[in-house]
């Protein structure tokens, strides 16, 4: 099944390789993306998150247009998923390793910490309440944030992508600000890929790992 695969795969990897020599649709798409993507790589080839080894990297083109409040849209968009998959994969990882919280989680329920299980498996023995005061958490932290409506462009333009009103990565030295903020861009893009490994394991598997 390997094999046949990677025939299928290369087979249509040699036929577009075709079409883009004689110019086919394919080679026509080649050509009018790679001057798509050389707008967007202009437009945004310094912002943070274009790091070595593969620098400014957009295969999908969503910047292909040039459009700064659509990046600005999509950086606020990131930030805000990779913060959050970053605390999802300690929040995974953390009780393995240091164990969990002494004591009752509900003790009406006589429901201690160490009764709930790390993962997926939480979700059905976590008491009703504990979900409302998590979900009003999420939404206080919603909508206290940089308001935008739905689809409208405009409301980004004097947001600061990642600014809630608090800074945690701070500097006097410019080069060790940017620095730190690019750091944050790729952990949390690492982050977001390994809590969608995590959860596909866990579904799969019954645990995150081994």
């Amino acid at each position: 099944l390997g094999a046949a695969l990677a025939s299928g795969v290369g087979c249509a990897a040699a036929a577009a390789g075709a079409l883009a020599h004689r110019g086919g649709p394919a080679g026509r798409w080649a050509h009018g993306g790679r001057k798509l993507a050389s707008v967007g790589q202009r437009a945004f080839e310094n912002e943070l998150g274009v790091q070595d080894p593969v620098g400014f990297w957009d295969p999908v083109g969503f910047t292909a247009d040039g459009d700064l409040l659509a990046f600005k849209r999509r950086r606020c968009v990131e930030l805000k998923h990779g913060r959050i998959s970053m605390l999802a994969t300690m929040g995974y990882i953390t009780p393995e390793v240091t164990g969990k919280f002494p004591g009752y989680l509900s003790p009406s329920m006589d429901l201690k910490f160490a009764d709930i299980p790390t993962g997926l498996a939480a979700v059905s023995k976590v008491p009703a309440l504990g979900w409302v005061q998590m979900v009003a958490y999420a939404a206080y932290c919603e909508l206290s944030g940089p308001r935008t409506r739905a689809a409208n462009l405009e409301d980004y333009a004097d947001i600061t992508p990642g600014d809630y009103g608090f800074k945690v990565l701070t500097s006097s030295d410019p080069d060790e600000l940017t620095k730190k903020l690019n750091a944050e861009i790729a952990n949390s893009r690492l982050a977001m890929v390994a809590i969608l490994g995590m959860f596909f394991q866990d579904g799969l598997a019954g645990q995150a790992w081994g």
